[in-house]
């Protein structure tokens, strides 16, 4: 009786809950693997395609028995399915022809002749009539949920002592419908917003109404480490940009040189005649896709479309790209997007059973309205808007409001954390990986934080061995106001250096600041000709760890600075700063010694100097987030245009030198097609009055043995001045388009970096006419330039640049070659 009951509740719920499973692997006679393959369960059109392994992997809600595999220049076999979970199928393809009326494309797909790109090139027709780009106005509701999940869970990793006390965490397991892998939420962010956008001003602006997160940190820290999860994307635009990195649409007009097409089948799907168009990558190590589309046979709009990331693409730390998009029907010819489904599998190795985590991003549209118009000032971006209200919604909002009810594992997410974070060992993991990724030692108690560790310990010829340890107050992210310092100790120089800061944020709306400091230390002056406001920084070439050459000319500075900053519009800031410093040398072996009367023989070896800087700078499609005094940037691809005018006030303090001094800086990243990135920076400066070395521009040498932004390889620190100057750095990014046709590179997943600098500047008579310091001034006046070439991604985390100077070879201890490096992590 027992056993009845069971076989009626089992067959009762295959009937309700029925779901197909499927997983393999494709090969052909030889036992080769079958990349890009069609796999797709008979009677549906549910359906995946092969990785460049042959392996497959996708779930069915619907209950099938057969499955249909096909390739290009192979036979079509179908499969009979057991019900339920089929798992590692190895699927054989035989050679062959068949279809009559249809012609088979094997390996690379014409370009002629094939009905595949003929209807391409209808959808590049059609692209900018449809969806949301048919009306001048719209409108829509949208609903976002992000996701992460540890993956790849077996009984080794839940039996880890990492995970003592911690083991309830793995009741909420799950698989993945997409690659079969076992997977723990751990944090999940949802948000609720209202979206209108003009396309004759090409505008658009999302409001916020409501948002929640719960896992391991805080929904602003994932936004800028998962920057591009976040990242908007039209799949009908040439170029997809993910993880900082371009990927060629399949539907991009470039899109036949780099896929191969091919016309699949064709049926109605909801009511409408649609084509089915297979892609898959020409050549292996690009910024390509595999998978296929349907599309409509009138409007040639898209009806449904996937894309897989090739595994071959040279991208680092992701392992997976998969994404889903569902467009549907308004009005019999609006095609309009309804769901958007994004995974990335993040890990460190590609291999397939590399545990990594699983960033998911689903969002929702709905209640699409059109041409009704707002005014123009309604699109005008808030500087610096915060409503808490948004981020204390309750929980019967969010079950009312949520666009899709969560599964029972996402709703689980919340409660499991809030338990989690009383967990002693897991408080003590937690923090460890914040401080690894902030470089500050949180101190709840004291409402501070300790660091930045990172500083701790530094080396130069004047101070030997250095000691730094520093502070800041911490309430929060969003903090109106912050004090920071540090005290450092030199072994050497057996003397204390110190500095203290101070910002108020008194007017949230358009960030009016107040900040007041002051530094006593030894630094490397003249590593930058566009000088900086910031009171406790410290340049990096002040510590000679890993340097060639000496380092000792190095200036003590006593700078004591008073500021105030707005911001009127969006990434537009203006600040007004008065400081009053002194210089001195660090060392016995160099000067800044000036003459202080017309006949040379009066010298002083310190300069006084009171200044009132303004300062104008415009950073368009920089990203921030947070909302108070300090903010964290979500990447560096922004263009930056500075300004800057500085009155030296003679007099003003016993201030020694009244002078005037212009500085414009512009930098501008450049997509460059399917070509990578090239970074233009321009500055152009000019000192108008008479000043000594401490206040001249120094063209930035480098003297340490990695890659700085903004000086020159083969210089050394004051090997050029100029009180006039200009100059220009290229350098493009290739990001492995070159080395991937390579063969023997291909595997390495190596990217290409190229570049040229250059300076052109001169020194003032009067100028040279008060230098008492010793050393010759020398301007770049026949313009000094240098090249460099170099190798990215070397072991994921490595570059290095091989540099040549292009002329000034004469001059005494000239470099003619260097070898620079540097690391970082880079997707």
């Amino acid at each position: 009786m027992e056993k009845k009951i069971l076989f009626f509740l089992l067959f009762f719920s295959s009937l309700f809950f029925g779901q197909t499973k499927v997983g393999g692997k494709v090969v052909d006679e030889k036992n080769e693997p079958i990349a890009y393959a069609n796999v797709v369960l008979k009677g549906s059109k549910d359906g995946v395609i092969t990785d460049d392994n042959g392996n497959f992997y996708f779930e069915s809600l619907g209950n099938y028995d057969l499955l249909i595999v096909s390739f290009v220049g192979y036979d079509s076999v179908q499969i009979k399915l057991a019900p339920g979970l089929n798992k590692d199928l190895k699927i054989v393809l035989k050679s062959g022809i068949s279809l009559d009326e249809v012609t088979i494309y094997t390996g690379k797909t014409s370009k002629k002749n094939n009905p595949a790109i003929d209807i391409l090139r209808k959808i590049w027709e059609r692209r900018r009539k449809n969806g949301l780009k048919m009306f001048k106005h719209y409108q829509y509701d949208k609903y976002e949920k992000v996701e992460f999940d540890l993956n790849t869970i077996d009984s080794t990793f839940m039996k880890s002592k990492v995970f003592k006390g911690m083991e309830f965490i793995f009741k909420q397991i799950d698989t993945s419908k997409i690659s079969g892998k076992s997977f723990l939420p751990i944090f999940i962010n949802e948000t609720l917003s209202q979206v209108y956008g003009n396309n004759k001003s090409n505008k658009t602006k999302e409001i916020t109404t409501a948002n929640k997160n719960s896992g391991l940190g805080t929904g602003e820290g994932v936004n800028t480490f998962i920057k591009d999860l976040y990242a908007d994307y039209d799949i009908y635009n040439n170029y997809l940009k993910f993880f900082d990195k371009d990927f060629v649409s399949p539907l991009s007009r470039t899109g036949i040189n780099v896929y191969n097409y091919v016309l699949t089948d064709s049926m109605y799907i909801d009511n409408k005649w649609c084509y089915n168009i297979t892609y898959y990558p020409r050549r292996k190590n690009e910024l390509t896709f595999k998978g296929d589309f349907w599309v409509n046979d009138s409007t040639f709009a898209v009806k449904k479309i996937n894309l897989e990331a090739s595994k071959s693409a040279n991208i680092n730390w992701v392992k997976e790209i998969y994404i889903e998009q569902e467009f549907e029907v308004m009005n019999d010819s609006v095609f309009l997007l309804t769901r958007d489904y994004m995974m990335s599998d993040f890990s460190f190795s590609k291999k397939e059973e590399a545990k990594g985590v699983y960033g998911k991003r689903t969002t929702l549209f709905r209640n699409h309205q059109f041409d009704q118009p707002k005014e123009d000032k309604f699109y005008k971006e808030e500087v610096n808007f915060y409503d808490n209200s948004v981020y204390t919604k309750s929980d019967e909002f969010w079950a009312e409001n949520r666009f899709e009810n969560l599964n029972k594992n996402e709703a689980g997410i919340y409660k499991m954390l809030d338990t989690l974070k009383e967990v002693p060992r897991f408080k003590r993991m937690y923090s460890l990986a914040t401080i690894l990724g902030s470089g500050y030692v949180e101190i709840p108690k004291w409402k501070m934080d300790f660091g930045p560790i990172f500083s701790t310990f530094g080396y130069n010829d004047v101070e030997g061995q250095r000691l730094r340890f520093g502070g800041r107050t911490y309430f929060g992210s969003n903090d109106t106001w912050r004090l920071q310092g540090y005290t450092a100790y030199g072994f050497k120089d057996d003397k204390f250096k110190y500095g203290i800061s101070g910002k108020w944020m008194i007017d949230k709306k358009n960030r009016i600041i107040l900040s007041a400091g002051n530094r006593r230390d030894v630094e490397q002056i003249g590593v930058s000709l566009t000088t900086s406001n910031d009171v406790l920084g410290r340049s990096f070439a002040s510590s000679s760890f890993f340097s060639s050459g000496t380092n000792n000319k190095l200036t003590s500075i006593n700078l004591t600075t008073v500021g105030f900053e707005i911001e009127p519009a969006k990434n537009l800031t203006f600040q007004t700063n008065v400081s009053y410093r002194t210089l001195r040398s660090a060392s016995d072996q160099f000067s800044l010694d000036y003459f202080t009367n017309a006949t040379q023989t009066t010298t002083k070896s310190d300069v006084k100097q009171s200044e009132i800087n303004l300062v104008a700078e415009y950073t368009p499609k920089r990203r921030t987030v947070g909302y108070g005094v300090e903010r964290m940037e979500v990447d560096a691809n922004y263009a930056r245009l500075f300004m800057s005018y500085s009155q030296g006030l003679k007099g003003v303090l016993d201030s020694d030198f009244d002078y005037q001094k212009v500085q414009f800086y512009y930098r501008q990243p450049i997509l460059i097609g399917g070509f990578g990135r090239l970074f233009s920076t321009v500055e152009v400066g000019k000192t108008m009055g008479q000043v000594p070395l401490g206040l001249m521009g120094v063209i930035p040498g480098n003297q340490s043995y990695f890659i700085i932004d903004n000086t020159y390889n083969l210089l050394n620190y004051y090997d050029f001045v100029a009180d006039e100057y200009a100059s220009l750095h290229l350098e493009h990014h290739f990001n492995g388009r070159l080395f991937s046709r390579v063969p023997l590179l291909r595997k390495l997943n190596w990217r290409e970096i190229i570049g040229i600098k250059g300076v052109y500047g001169t020194v003032s008579d009067e100028n040279r006419f008060i230098n008492a310091s010793g050393l010759q001034y020398r301007a770049p006046d026949d313009i000094y330039w240098e090249y460099h070439a170099g190798i990215g991604n070397i072991f994921k985390v490595m570059r290095i640049d091989f540099a040549w100077r292009g002329n000034y070879l004469d001059l005494p201890d000239a470099n003619r070659f260097t070898i620079k490096a540097s690391f970082g992590f880079y997707f």
